[in-house]
């Protein structure tokens, strides 16, 4: 028996080969008349090219979008590596869109997924506040999940890492180092992740006794420039900190070159700290300290949630918080020398080298 084509589908519904592509693919409107006459000639002729028409059959497409600030930043492009990885185990493909942290792109992004008919979404939002509407529309017309960051309000599942723990364990073990005052730098207070860990900074290092001023905590972007830039105002300030505390890892690669470049020793003038662990934390010079965040199994979680969302049985939205771990690099000293130096631990101890 002769293999089904497109152009059978289209002869049979009276229309054109691209009017059917666009009908089975969601990427342009077309009337529901149209595609009533090409969803019934497929399965008239039982055409399935592509996996669509046994997907058409239940009502889906086994594709599922998924939105993050940047593509360009690290620790996304691993987190979408993972998912997408997922999603491969569970027999379904990823439409990737950058917002580029912009929350009326991200709304657009939004829009484009649900007009092509994706199964679900996943979205790391822009913004705490800004991408609300948009977020909340998406997750009234599809299945979605929030990852890392999430917008409050949403009746949505979200799953990421407990940010209130990471800075628990950055903040302890400088402690433990010797730290006695710290400074925080870290992009605009424009998204849950960042919130929380400003947060937990302060209320940690009020708990160990750790001194901040008040123009030490500086608030830019998610980025190697604004790194060196925040530096080079702490440098001008009437005293370095012992520590500074960065918000992600890109932002502390910036902080260990501006002090290389002006003389100063990580570890033994100041230590520094990231939060994320990004390939390139273990090549700096020196390897940063870092938080690790489980990106495979936040991908495992996220995936999983979104199947769960697809079954016809209600529950309630979940929030799964999952736990970091730490891990020991040269900026803020040896490791202990019970630990393999870079491993993840939950606490060190130690003198801070002077």
């Amino acid at each position: 028996m002769p293999r089904v084509t497109i152009r059978d589908v289209a002869a049979r519904a009276g229309v054109s080969t691209a009017t059917v592509s666009r009908a089975l693919s969601g990427a342009r409107p077309v009337s529901p008349e149209v595609a009533d006459q090409v969803h019934r000639a497929v399965q008239d002729l039982g055409y399935s090219g592509n996996g669509i028409a046994s997907a058409l059959r239940r009502s889906r497409t086994d594709t599922v979008g998924m939105v993050v600030p940047s593509v360009a930043n690290p620790f996304f492009t691993s987190l979408v590596e993972n998912v997408e990885y997922a999603l491969q185990q569970a027999g379904r493909q990823l439409f990737l869109c950058s917002s580029r942290s912009d929350p009326a792109l991200e709304a657009q992004r939004l829009r484009s997924l649900v007009a092509r008919q994706v199964d679900g979404i996943v979205i790391s939002p822009v913004h705490g506040t800004e991408s609300t509407e948009a977020v909340a529309w998406a997750a009234a017309e599809l299945p979605l999940v929030q990852v890392d960051r999430y917008v409050s309000g949403v009746p949505s599942d979200w799953v990421g890492v407990d940010d209130e723990a990471g800075m628990v364990l950055v903040m302890d073990h400088l402690a433990a180092r010797g730290a006695r005052s710290a400074a925080f730098v870290s992009s605009r207070l424009t998204n849950s992740s960042t919130e929380l860990r400003l947060a937990g900074f302060r209320r940690h290092t009020e708990r160990l006794g750790i001194a901040v001023d008040d123009e030490h905590v500086l608030l830019g972007e998610y980025s190697i420039d604004w790194g060196r830039e925040g530096t080079a105002r702490l440098l001008r300030s009437r005293r370095l900190p012992d520590a500074i505390v960065c918000a992600d890892d890109l932002i502390a690669l910036g902080v260990v070159q501006a002090c290389s470049e002006a003389g100063v020793e990580v570890p033994g003038d100041v230590l520094v700290t990231g939060f994320d662990d990004i390939p390139f934390s273990a090549l700096s010079a020196p390897p940063l300290t870092t938080v690790r965040q489980p990106q495979e199994l936040i991908a495992t979680e996220a995936v999983r949630l979104l199947q769960r969302a697809l079954e016809p049985s209600v529950v309630e939205p979940a929030r799964i918080s999952l736990s970091p771990s730490l891990v020991v690099r040269a900026s803020t000293g040896p490791a202990p020398r019970q630990a393999h130096p870079g491993a993840p631990v939950s606490g060190t101890s130690g003198r801070r080298p002077r």
